[in-house]
């Protein structure tokens, strides 16, 4: 959608808050269904470990080797941004039914007035000693796909595979193990043990022989009442006493719940939410989906088919709730459905009416449904867009521009505009007052020390206001830490959307929960603040801070070594979520989440060893490096080298910005720099004009401390790179 269908767009208050605990098919497929028709008022949040969720009906044709992973993969990320929502990227651990609150691991509660779990199943088998540390469980999929790709990349020629449960899981991805290694050039030894009298239980008779042929074919030795009691590092140990050599033990047995739902209060079948036909569980405001739930109407075995088939009913039933109008439905499962089970190479098995039917035209069948489920998550439709007004005043459209304005410090104005709108103001007058207007923070001298004075706004680029909340202000606390000083007390400014009073108060408490814990970590306290209503979150700190020696950008001298300490493309990245754009073999949710990993990781560690030796620092922002490299140049009066090879770059940045991504900063930053800067025309010199929010910093070291500092950032776990030199000459950037 452009930025001007966003204008036009009528918003609306919100009223009500629809949690959804986890990535499942039954939410993936809700999310799709709420972005084509939203529900005004509603603000949707989805909460998931991961940026991405797997589908299982392509896990088999992945371990096989049939599908790339990002092909299997969901990327939620694009989808919450699709229907609106927004994605907080953390582990669920429990439900406060009295509150209304969802408990997160890793920062406070989230509100909800209605909520829905679907968090799918665990395959762990705690009660086996040694499995925790040498077995992987099928579920959840994301990790033990990212275990069997390690596995199949250290090519042993005689790899031994140990499956344990012999259902149609575990003979599904039996023989998409012994497919794959075989493929790879390998003898593979797989077995596959069930400690029950007989393998496929819950399967025909005639797909259980062809099955069970295809496991002789491919060399599976299948062993029932066969019962491990032990994973050690290379074998598993049967009751018998009997040992299996195995280089990968992987379980598939039985299902197993997510322990916190045994602390809700809420009805529960064998661990598993008790739900009715309207999904909703014993309490009205909750309702359950997927494996997770059972269903007490119509108990059915566990199945993604039944979780797809869920998703209709689940979304009308919430919106039902959520704007009291309407009456619910019924969800009633088919009795029976038509199961096709891949068998390693590209051939599967039906199994319906106890029939026996295998061929490679069934599998070609599976593989046009499972590329058709994922093909509504590959590219979301453009929502029409309103034409312009006529008649409008000249240069409306150049106004609005082609895509969404970033947020961020994307966002800012540029520097040849803020420079211009500078110039006139006057000097300080004030003697104690040491910088002016235009530089990053206000140095006043106290004493024996003196005190830095900052401001930093940031428009929203996320709807996860906690995450907002945590990059604003390690962001605004960067020019304290950049002037050697440290953070001492802050101001917060914060702008919310139109929202009822009670969401109100939930906003806030999330957002000064996550700014108070942050600003603590830093040593630092916030100690008042404003709040307004606008259009949009906007969030804001004023930081005062201490030192007791100053680092200006003046200092640098010829020969110092240049260093940064944190990739670059947060803005080049920001910009391709908020435009949707897919990331060339590979999936964006998975880059934008290692872009907000690196946003939120302190700097703090850093400038406490940068403040030792640096002759010059500055954090990198909005003006880029480029532009933050040219203030330290103009400061100094030298000129710089660069290496772009030795720039690090955050994961998909270069390949967005091959692709012409970029922020809608980046031109006014490129244009400010304009013959005053050499580089080619490659992806990896345009991200010398990227935005960075809450970057690193660029730090000048004389040459004989560098070694030193560089040895002591990256002991400390900081991902610091040398990427050039300060040279001789007039202001002027080189970069090869």
């Amino acid at each position: 959608m452009s930025i001007w269908a966003r204008v036009m767009m009528q918003t609306y208050p919100l009223t009500r808050d629809l949690v959804l605990m986890g990535g499942g098919h039954a939410h993936a497929l809700l999310l799709r269904m709420w972005g084509m028709d939203p529900l005004p008022g509603v603000r949707v949040t989805v909460v998931n470990p991961g940026p991405v969720a797997p589908y299982t009906g392509m896990l088999p044709g992945h371990i096989a080797g049939h599908y790339r992973r990002d092909e299997m993969m969901i990327d939620l990320v694009a989808l919450a941004r699709f229907a609106g929502a927004r994605v907080i990227l953390d582990r669920v651990e429990g439900i406060d039914r009295a509150a209304g609150r969802v408990h997160l691991a890793g920062r406070g509660p989230v509100a909800y007035d209605l909520a829905s779990i679907d968090i799918g199943i665990s395959s762990e088998l705690p009660e086996i000693a040694g499995y925790a540390a040498h077995g992987v469980s099928a579920k959840p999929l994301g990790g033990y796909a990212a275990a069997w790709e390690a596995f199949v990349a250290r090519g042993l020629a005689v790899p031994r595979v140990v499956i344990l449960g012999a259902g149609i899981g575990g003979v599904e991805l039996a023989l998409a193990s012994a497919h794959r290694l075989r493929a790879a050039g390998a003898r593979p030894e797989v077995t596959l043990l069930e400690r029950e009298a007989t393998a496929l239980p819950h399967i025909g008779a005639g797909a259980r022989r062809a099955l069970l042929a295809e496991l002789a074919r491919e060399g599976v030795r299948l062993m029932t009442g066969a019962r491990a009691v032990r994973i050690a590092a290379g074998a598993v140990e049967l009751d018998g006493g009997q040992s299996l050599p195995s280089d990968f033990t992987l379980s598939v047995a039985g299902s197993r719940p997510q322990g916190w739902l045994a602390e809700t209060g809420l009805a529960l079948h064998e661990g598993f939410v008790a739900v009715g036909p309207t999904l909703q569980s014993s309490d009205p405001a909750i309702f359950a989906a997927g494996d997770c739930a059972h269903l007490t109407h119509a108990p059915r075995p566990k199945a993604g088919v039944f979780a797809v088939r869920e998703a209709p009913i689940l979304s009308h039933n919430l919106r039902v709730a959520l704007s009291e109008q309407g009456r619910m439905r019924n969800y009633q499962p088919q009795r029976d459905y038509l199961k096709l089970v891949s068998t390693g190479r590209r051939n599967a098995v039906a199994d319906k009416f106890g029939l026996r039917l295998s061929h490679p035209w069934l599998w070609r069948w599976k593989d046009r449904i499972d590329r058709r489920f994922m093909a509504m998550f590959a590219a979301y439709p453009q929502m029409a867009q309103p034409a312009l007004p006529s008649p409008a005043a000249a240069g409306l459209a150049e106004a609005l521009g082609p895509k969404p304005l970033c947020g961020g410090c994307g966002a800012k104005v540029g520097a040849a505009d803020l420079a211009r709108a500078l110039a006139s103001l006057p000097a300080p007058r004030n003697p104690a007052v040491l910088t002016g207007p235009g530089d990053d923070a206000a140095v006043i001298a106290q004493g024996t020390g003196y005190e830095v004075l900052t401001t930093d706004h940031l428009r929203a680029f996320t709807a996860d206001h906690g995450l907002m909340a945590r990059i604003t202000a390690l962001h605004a606390m960067g020019d304290i830490w950049a002037m050697g000083a440290a953070p001492v007390a802050a101001l917060a400014q914060i702008t919310l959307p139109r929202m009822s009073e009670r969401l109100q108060a939930e906003t806030l408490r999330e957002i000064m929960a996550v700014a108070a814990t942050t600003f603590r970590e830093a040593g630092a306290d916030i100690v008042g603040g404003h709040t307004s209503i606008g259009a949009e979150l906007t969030i804001g700190f004023t930081v005062t801070g201490w030192a007791e020696r100053v680092i200006a950008k003046g200092g640098a001298r010829v020969g110092d070594v240049l260093v940064l300490t944190k990739p670059l493309g947060t803005g080049t990245l920001l910009a391709a979520e908020m435009a949707g754009t897919a990331l060339p073999g590979g999936l964006l949710g998975e880059a934008v989440a290692g872009a907000f990993a690196s946003m939120t990781s302190s700097p703090a560690l850093a400038a406490a060893i940068l403040r030792e030796g640096a002759t010059a620092l500055t954090d990198v922002t909005g003006f880029g490096l480029a532009g933050h490299l040219m203030e330290i140049c103009e400061a100094s009066g030298t000129a710089a080298t660069l290496s772009l090879a030795e720039i690090p770059l955050l994961p998909g940045a270069a390949a967005l910005a091959a692709l012409g991504v970029a922020s809608t900063l980046a031109p006014a930053n490129r244009a400010a720099l304009i013959g005053r800067i050499a580089a080619p025309t490659t992806p990896e010199a345009a991200l010398l004009f990227d935005p960075q929010t809450a970057g690193g910093f660029l730090a000048a070291l004389p040459a004989a401390r560098a070694d030193s500092t560089m040895a002591a950032l990256l002991h400390a776990g900081i991902p610091a790179a040398r990427i050039g030199t300060v040279t001789e000459g007039p202001p002027r950037i080189t970069a090869r």
